[in-house]
């Protein structure tokens, strides 16, 4: 099985020049590697002491950000290498100013992995949640290099678990230690032989609440705002607007505003969701000059703010549960003490899940269930306040993973 992986790997690598040439993604996915090891050299003497850590994409790396911000302050002289695989990732991060270097991860042959791990040479590696590369942990584990998994999460239904997988089961001996975000992980790895485990939970929950300590003072928010019940809608997609839009238009009263961020900010789609709004509306990219507490709507058409917005919302709704992808990230408003409103795809994300259990995120699977819960919020009967403490508590109550990795680490 491993040397045909190796052919796949092989194979892959030339299938995606040619899907390069046609897909814009993929071009950034495919180009953004041509200069790595090229970056690398220039970047790393071979006395530099080195930690590098590995994030699939953009929630991944927020999930190992308070890891790699307390690295570096407590190790200033080190240098701090930190991949991406994916484009989403990487093109957002590209200039992090906590790490020496960023680039993408080479894909996983063995003439890559050993050149970058040559160049790299570091004494210690983060992956962080998942993204286990054979050749990458084999490698790691030939060196003897101290291999750590940090916010991981196992399903029953990965390879590791199969009777087919005893060969992946083997790159996990990379390791040297697992902290995992809940005990059916923990449980899982236990079965098939490996101790080494921590269930330490999420770091996301330590880097979100974090955020609140930071100023998220936006003055252009606040003028728009104007002291009014706000509802932020965040990362939505066209058939979560669909709703929002319906009920803005036909069911919102004057005392209530609106900030819609959408997941996709291409120019055509702002506009298409500006004209399906009767109501005054303004986008982030006129704001200029303007008297924003004139308007009803405000639509952030650009990336970047959405996690400060949501300190302004007395009621946070968060796009994706229309979805087959599903729900984007509920911490993000829970940590202000905001209650949230979601679409009905969110099993899969296990924060959502416990969110509705307890009472502090709601269900909106049609039309008339979100006007029913954003006119109940409306209400001054403390269902509001009540619900978004319930969301606070349980980011507080579920931090403490950063500081339970650190201490290993050290």
């Amino acid at each position: 099985m491993y040397k045909l992986y190796n052919i796949v790997v092989s194979v892959t690598g030339f299938f995606l020049k040619l899907v390069a040439l046609f897909n814009k993604k993929m071009k950034l996915f495919v180009d953004g590697r041509i200069a790595v090891f090229a970056k690398l050299k220039s970047s790393i003497s071979k006395t530099d002491e080195v930690i590098w850590i590995h994030c699939a994409s953009l929630g991944e790396f927020e999930q190992g950000r308070p890891i790699i911000e307390k690295l570096k302050a407590q190790n200033p002289s080190k240098k701090i290498v930190l991949t991406f695989f994916s484009p989403s990732g990487y093109e957002i991060r590209k200039n992090y100013e906590f790490a020496d270097v960023v680039c993408y991860l080479p894909l996983d042959s063995k003439k890559n992995v050993k050149q970058f791990l040559d160049l790299v040479h570091p004494e210690l590696a983060i992956f962080v949640k998942y993204e286990f590369w054979p050749n990458y942990l084999k490698e790691l584990q030939n060196r003897k290099i101290k291999t750590v998994l940090i916010s991981g999460i196992f399903r029953g239904n990965q390879f590791f678990f199969k009777w087919y997988g005893g060969w992946m089961r083997k790159s996990l001996q990379a390791f040297s230690h697992f902290f995992v975000q809940d005990q059916k992980s923990e449980m899982l790895l236990k079965a098939i032989n490996f101790n080494n485990v921590t269930e330490s939970g999420d770091t996301r929950f330590d880097r979100v609440f974090e955020i609140t300590k930071q100023n998220n003072q936006l003055d252009f928010i606040s003028k728009f705002k104007n002291h009014k019940h706000t509802i932020v809608a965040g990362s939505t997609w066209k058939e979560d607007e669909k709703l929002l839009v319906d009920y803005i238009n036909n069911q919102a009263s004057e005392d209530e505003k609106f900030i819609i961020a959408p997941h996709n900010i291409n120019s055509k789609d702002i506009e298409d969701l500006r004209k399906s709004i009767s109501k005054k509306t303004i986008l982030f990219s006129e704001k200029e000059d303007k008297n924003l507490q004139e308007f009803q709507v405000f639509i952030i058409d650009t990336i970047g703010v959405l996690t400060k917005i949501y300190s302004y919302a007395e009621v946070a709704y968060v796009g994706g549960g229309y979805t087959k992808s599903g729900v984007h990230n509920v911490l993000e408003p829970a940590t202000f003490g905001v209650p949230i409103v979601i679409g009905p795809n969110y099993y899969k994300f296990n924060e959502a899940v416990e969110l509705v259990k307890n009472e502090a995120c709601f269900v909106a699977d049609n039309s008339q269930k979100l006007s029913v819960l954003l006119g109940e919020f409306l209400l001054p009967n403390g269902k509001r306040l009540e619900a978004g403490k319930r969301a606070q508590d349980y980011v507080i109550n579920k931090t403490g993973a950063t500081n339970k990795i650190l201490n290993y680490l050290k």
